[in-house]
């Protein structure tokens, strides 16, 4: 397709480009409340011997959900931790054959642990577990985990397919 159909190159990556940036934000601000949050438990259980009921139950929550959310960007923008020991003795055929397979194992590993998650997830819900002191039902937010680490499963596997290796 041509890149004025708006469907080529040109177009997917400003749409990346909008979704990243959309992404950074939500990170920027999740990261201000959780700062802002830590500060004021600081200041009141410091100050005034009064600790944020239940502040550190909420901070915990919004730290998993920027991990997990972060998970499918990293995977997305290949700044997964890697070592080239040996990339470098290899020809580039070689070196795409042997991103492919570690692509189709990362996503094998990601499918893996999202069925696991997945038996977590469904137990966790149907217990009602809930944080200690505020209650907030952690059963979404485990449906949230096993959701981006699928979403990473298929982002491996596309690239382990895909027609152009990243």
């Amino acid at each position: 397709m041509s890149e004025q159909s708006g469907v080529g190159p040109v177009h997917a990556r400003v749409w990346e480009r909008r979704a990243d940036a959309a992404l950074g934000i939500a990170a920027s601000a999740i990261l201000f409340c959780m700062m802002t949050l830590t500060f004021v438990d600081v200041v009141l259980r410091y100050v005034f011997n009064r600790p944020l009921r239940g502040g550190f139950e909420v901070t915990e929550l919004m730290l998993l959900v920027l991990i997990f959310a972060g998970l499918p960007l990293v995977t997305h923008a290949n700044e997964h931790v890697t070592m080239d020991l040996i990339d470098r003795w290899l020809s580039a055929r070689a070196r795409d054959a042997l991103s492919r397979v570690m692509e189709a194992l990362g996503a094998a590993l990601m499918f893996a642990l999202t069925w696991f998650m997945w038996i977590k997830a469904q137990r966790i819900a149907g217990y009602g577990d809930t944080t200690d002191v505020l209650r907030i039902a952690v059963g979404p937010f485990v449906y949230f985990m096993v959701a981006m680490i699928l979403l990473s499963g298929l982002i491996h596997l596309y690239r382990a397919f895909a027609a152009s290796p990243r």
